[in-house]
């Protein structure tokens, strides 16, 4: 079994979730603030810490045609100083949708201003649950840097 942290990087706020290859089901943990990014990349290696993880996902908001734009640019940036941060595998995943299938999960749950500080943690188990169950968890991947979106397996 091993134990993966999903990151949904957003430019104020990072959601975090955890889950494990064995029973496949991924948690929101919380929300972390995205600035400044070396106190973010410090309480993502500690929620690592707590939570004895194997390795990371980091969401990465591709466009509607595959391609890059500046949000995935800033995601990449994350996962590569959280690869060079962490001594563990990191890779990028798919993100499009993940905020949407937040939004529908808590729809008429919360207030605007809760759901608004639940989102990204359960953005973050989106993107983790679709990892969990795409089959690729223990395939190698490449470093974070040397992803090119034509080349994600996703597409």
């Amino acid at each position: 079994m091993s134990r993966w942290m999903a990151v949904d990087h957003g430019t104020r706020r990072i959601g975090i979730a955890v889950g494990n290859t064995a029973d496949r089901i991924a948690s929101p943990v919380k929300v972390v603030a995205a600035e400044p990014a070396s106190a973010a990349i410090e309480q993502i290696k500690s929620l690592m810490a707590d939570y004895q993880v194997d390795g990371l996902v980091v969401g990465w908001p591709l466009n509607m045609d595959g391609t890059e734009g500046p949000q995935g640019e800033l995601a990449r940036g994350m996962a590569v100083a959280l690869a060079d941060a962490a001594n563990v595998p990191v890779r990028l995943w798919d993100e499009r949708l993940s905020s949407f299938v937040a939004d529908v999960a808590l729809r008429g749950l919360l207030t605007r201003k809760k759901r608004r500080a639940r989102q990204d943690a359960i953005a973050a188990a989106a993107i983790l649950q679709d990892f969990l169950n795409s089959g690729t968890v223990d395939e190698p991947a490449p470093h974070p840097r040397d992803v090119k979106p034509e080349e994600n397996p996703e597409f």
